[in-house]
């Protein structure tokens, strides 16, 4: 169906008389520079069906089936998936190494205004066919960056515009954000830049991103500081970026409050890359500088599975972490190559994985108002529209595999009770009394005397491996 005659395509006019030939740019049904031009951006793709594990249509759901309810919830309301606007629609498959791979139909090479509503309406089509409600964004992705901040923000609030009326009512983003590492001016930082001058220009960038989203009725609003970092200690003054940095997010608590924006305010943890080392390197960080700064009841972490290997840890250690202090806000749904040592950002599609990710969003009891976002990007090799549904269709039957796995194993209770009987002997007198904070040394010395040498019984660990690996 995709490779369909553009002319035999252009020639089925709806009895609504609104064109659908797909959106390209020789397919002559409608001006290349026209705002209000509405072709069909994907015209061999239905509205995608959840068809069971026994399916093997590419463009179907085998295990997401949005309104199945699994331990007490609807499976769209554990998973609260967003399409990413920056890897679905600006990704163009180019590395360090080579040129773009991917031109779009509906592309014509510029970043006019234009271009920038055609990309808009190909996102809610997509979002439309693939059944999601949440879509997310940074300011500079879906509006052209203008010769001034002033020109830079019309931009934006026309293509806002725009989105806010494709939205509808059921359509929503899951979160903006403001794109503060890739124009020159950003390159020491934004809120941790040398020059009062750029700190000045990301406030004010931040300030425009947050009212968008506001507007649009987005859920969240998060804080990726790619640059906030250092290249070397020599000529950086670690602790006053560190305050700097501290203090823009407190300006933007304030901020948040004043335009009455009730959504969570997260940060995305990040070891490195672009930057030698940055400042929120994995959630243990960022809970400390939040912590120091007085913000941990105003900010939730944003985890990203990849980044989260890139800081050492797996991505369940990071969810893990959050959860328990409380800082799980939202999860950007990617994964990396062990055999590759940066941000590559694939589709999850490992399913132990998947199943250690959603036991940690089950722990949580959800991530609401947080959800799953797609950070994800299509291989440069694959150039195909379909890849586009294909890649997320195999993302969200991943993670949704995982929701089915934890519910086995919850239901199961084998490894609850392992870890129970593990932890036991905490269960005693003396264990309550060393977790109320009520045992001093002088009493452990007692017990220790009392007691004598202590048994110390295996970890069972492969049994735990093997429950787990049961479920899968």
């Amino acid at each position: 169906m995709l490779s369909e005659s553009i002319i035999d395509i252009c020639s089925q006019i709806a009895d609504s008389g609104v064109q659908t030939c797909p959106a390209n740019l020789e397919a002559g049904c409608g001006g290349a520079d026209s705002d209000e031009w509405e072709g069909e951006f994907f015209p061999g793709i239905p509205k995608i069906k959840y068809e069971g594990p026994s399916s093997k249509n590419p463009i179907a759901y085998k295990y997401y089936n949005a309104n199945e309810e699994i331990l007490g919830k609807k499976m769209k309301d554990w998973m609260r998936f967003s399409v990413a606007f920056w890897h679905t629609f600006r990704g163009t498959g180019g590395d360090p190494f080579g040129a773009p791979t991917k031109m779009w139909p509906w592309e014509d090479g510029t970043n006019s205004l234009a271009m920038a509503k055609r990309r808009m309406r190909a996102n809610f089509e997509f979002i439309d066919k693939l059944g999601v409600d949440r879509w997310c964004f940074h300011d500079r992705d879906i509006a052209p960056d203008g010769k001034t901040l002033a020109e830079s923000n019309s931009n934006l609030d026309e293509v806002v515009a725009l989105a806010k009326e494709l939205q509808g009512s059921h359509v929503k983003p899951l979160w903006g954000t403001a794109q503060l590492f890739m124009h020159p001016r950003y390159m020491h930082g934004a809120a941790t830049s040398s020059e009062v001058g750029v700190y000045a220009y990301a406030a004010a960038q931040v300030k425009k991103a947050m009212e968008v989203t506001h507007y649009l009725g987005g859920e969240n609003f998060v804080f990726w500081g790619g640059r906030e970092g250092y290249q070397s200690l020599l000529n950086t003054n670690m602790e006053r970026e560190l305050d700097h940095m501290a203090a823009f997010l407190k300006a933007a608590v304030e901020y948040k409050k004043k335009i009455g924006f009730n959504g969570t305010l997260l940060i995305e943890p990040k070891p490195q890359e672009p930057t030698k080392h940055q400042y929120d390197w994995d959630v243990a960080t960022t809970g400390s500088f939040l912590r120091k700064y007085g913000l941990s009841d105003e900010f939730k972490i944003n985890i990203e599975c990849n980044h989260a290997t890139l800081s050492g840890h797996s991505c369940h250690h990071e969810l893990e972490t959050a959860r328990i202090n409380g800082l799980l806000g939202n999860i950007d749904a990617n994964t990396g190559d062990p055999q590759i040592g940066w941000d590559t950002d694939q589709f999850l599609t490992d399913i132990s994985e998947a199943t250690l990710v959603m036991l940690s969003v089950v722990r949580n009891g959800g991530l609401a108002p947080g959800g799953f976002n797609f950070d994800a990007k299509l291989r440069r090799e694959s150039t195909d529209v379909e890849d586009l549904f294909i890649a997320h269709i195999l993302g969200m039957d991943t993670l949704a595999r995982g929701l089915r796995n934890v519910a086995k194993l919850l239901e199961d209770g084998s490894l609850d009770e392992l870890v129970r009987k593990r932890y036991q002997s905490f269960d005693s007198e003396t264990g309550a009394a060393i977790e109320a904070g009520k045992a001093d040394f002088d009493m452990l010395e007692k017990k220790a005397m009392e007691w004598g040498e202590p048994s110390v019984p295996s970890a069972k660990q492969e049994l735990a491996e093997m429950i787990f690996q049961s479920s899968l």
